[in-house]
C-alpha cells in the first residue's frame, strides 16, 4: 500500500509523458488490464441498474420509470461525451494545471500505456468513462419526481464537462491540486461525491419543493428495489474502489476490504441509530447507511487500514444520518433523496478523515515527503472548499442556463399525475 500512495504522489506531480516514454518504463501486464476491465464492468453497474433501482424503489409508483430513464439516458450521453471531448478535458496531457489539452479528444491520440500504470490507455479510458457516467447520475435523486427530462439531459451534459471533468483534472489528471497542494482521493471522495453533493443541492433549492413537501408523506413505494440496488451498488463498489488502484495486487484488494467492513459499519450503525430514534431498524435505514458507509470510505480506501475502515463506516452512520435529519426536516430542502447528505457530506467526510488516518500511527500508508497531518488536512479542507465552492457556483449559472431553453420543472398537474405518464407515455407498473 505504502508502494500505491507513493505512486499517487509521483502521478499528482509529474506531466504526462508521450507514449514512447510511457512504453520505456513500463509494459503492459495483462493480468492489471483484465481487473480493470471487470472493474469498469462493476462500476457501470452500479448505474445501469444499480443506482436506477435504489432510486427507482424510493419514489412514488407515478415516477419509478422517470428515474430510470433518466439514470440511463444520463449513461449513454456521459458515454459519448466522454469520448468524444470528457476524457481530454480530464486526462488529456497537462497544459498548465486546469484542463488537460486537447491531444486525445475523440480518443484520437492515446498511449499505448497510461503513465504510471501497467495498462492500456484505452482500458484507463473506459474505467474512467464509468465514473464520468455515474457521478452525474447520483444527481438524479435531488430532483425526482418534479424535473422535465429535457432540462435533466441538457443539465447533466453540461455539467460533465463544466463541472466534472475539469475537478477530475485537478485532481488525478495532474492538475494544481494534486500538484500544487497534494491533495488525495483515492476514488472520489471529491471528484464524485462532494461534485454531485454539493451540485445536487443547488439544484435542490432552485427547483423548489415537491407539491406537498414537507407535510405529506411521500413514502417509498417499493423498498425491495432499494435493497435490491443498494446490494449492487454494494458489489459495484468493489470496482469502484478496488479497480482505483489500477493493478490486480494487495493494493486492490486492501481497498476492497477496507470498502466492504466500511458499508458494513455504517449499515448497522444506522439500524442502530434508527432503533432509538423512530423504534425499529428498517430496510431503508440498511440500504441508505451502506451506501453513506461507501461514499465515506471511497476517498480513502486505498489508503487505511481495516480498522479505520470500520471507524469510517461508524462515523457515516451517525454523521449522516445526522445531515438528512438537518437539510430535510430542519431546513427543509427537498433534496428528495438525500443526495448531499449522503453522498455529499459522506464524500466530504472521509475526504478529512483520510488526512488524519493516513498517518501510519493508525495503519496508513503515510504522508508523502513534507507532508504531515497538518499539512495534509489542510490541503484536504482547501480541496473540498475550492471544489464545493466550484460545483456550487457553475451548477447553478448551468441549470439556469439550460432553463432558458427547457423548463426546469413540469407543471403542477404533471407532476400530481406522475411524471412516468405525462413525460413519457408510459407506467412502471399496472395499478388495478
Amino acid at each position: 500500500m505504502k508502494r500505491l500512495a507513493a505512486c499517487f504522489v509521483m502521478l499528482a506531480s509529474t506531466p504526462f509523458a508521450v507514449a514512447a516514454q510511457e512504453t520505456a518504463i513500463a509494459t503492459n501486464d495483462s493480468g492489471d488490464s483484465a481487473w480493470i476491465l471487470t472493474a469498469s464492468a462493476l462500476v457501470l453497474m452500479m448505474t445501469l441498474p444499480g443506482l436506477g433501482l435504489f432510486y427507482g424503489g424510493l419514489v412514488r409508483a407515478k415516477n419509478v420509470l422517470s428515474v430510470l430513464l433518466q439514470c440511463g439516458a444520463i449513461a449513454a450521453l456521459a458515454s459519448v461525451l466522454w469520448v468524444v471531448v470528457g476524457y481530454t478535458l480530464a486526462f488529456g496531457q497537462v497544459s498548465g494545471g486546469w484542463l488537460g489539452a486537447g491531444n486525445a479528444w475523440m480518443l484520437i491520440d492515446l498511449g499505448d500505456l497510461r503513465l504510471g500504470t501497467s495498462m492500456p490507455e484505452s482500458t484507463f479510458v473506459l474505467f474512467q468513462m464509468t465514473f464520468a457516467i455515474i457521478t452525474p447520475a447520483l444527481m438524479v435523486g435531488a430532483w425526482v419526481d418534479r424535473a422535465r427530462f429535457g432540462w435533466v439531459l441538457g443539465f447533466s451534459a453540461l455539467w460533465g464537462l463544466v463541472v466534472y471533468a475539469p475537478v477530475a483534472h485537478w485532481v488525478w489528471g495532474g492538475g494544481w491540486l494534486a500538484s500544487q497542494f497534494g491533495v488525495l482521493d483515492f476514488a472520489g471522495g471529491i471528484t464524485v461525491h462532494t461534485t454531485a453533493g454539493v451540485s445536487a443541492l443547488v439544484i435542490a433549492l432552485l427547483l423548489g419543493k415537491r407539491d406537498g413537501f414537507p407535510i405529506r408523506l411521500m413514502l417509498p413505494h417499493a423498498p425491495v428495489l432499494t435493497m435490491i440496488g443498494a446490494a449492487m451498488l454494494w458489489v459495484g463498489w468493489f470496482g469502484f474502489n478496488g479497480g482505483s488502484a489500477f493493478a490486480a495486487t494487495d493494493d486492490a484488494s486492501a481497498a476492497i476490504i477496507n470498502t466492504h467492513v466500511a458499508a458494513s459499519s455504517a449499515a448497522l450503525v444506522w439500524l442502530l441509530v434508527e432503533r432509538f430514534t423512530v423504534g425499529r431498524p428498517t430496510s431503508i435505514g440498511w440500504a441508505t447507511g451502506a451506501i453513506a458507509g461507501l461514499a465515506t470510505v471511497t476517498p480513502a480506501a486505498g489508503f487505511i487500514s481495516p480498522g479505520a475502515a470500520i471507524l469510517f463506516g461508524a462515523a457515516a452512520g451517525v454523521i449522516c444520518y445526522a445531515a438528512i435529519q438537518l437539510v430535510k426536516f430542519r431546513l427543509k430542502i427537498d433534496d428528495s433523496l438525500d443526495v448531499f447528505a449522503v453522498h455529499g457530506i459522506g464524500g466530504m467526510l472521509g475526504t478529512m478523515l483520510l488526512g488524519a488516518f493516513l498517518s501510519p500511527s493508525f495503519g496508513g500508508t503515510g504522508y508523502a515527503e513534507g507532508m504531515s497531518m497538518g499539512t495534509q488536512l489542510g490541503s484536504q479542507a482547501f480541496a473540498i472548499a475550492v471544489v464545493a465552492v466550484y460545483s456550487a457556483i457553475a451548477s447553478a449559472i448551468l441549470a439556469l442556463m439550460v432553463s432558458l431553453l427547457f423548463p426546469m420543472r413540469v407543471s403542477k398537474d404533471e407532476e400530481t399525475e406522475g411524471l412516468d405518464i405525462t413525460s413519457h407515455g408510459e407506467r412502471g407498473w399496472e395499478m388495478d
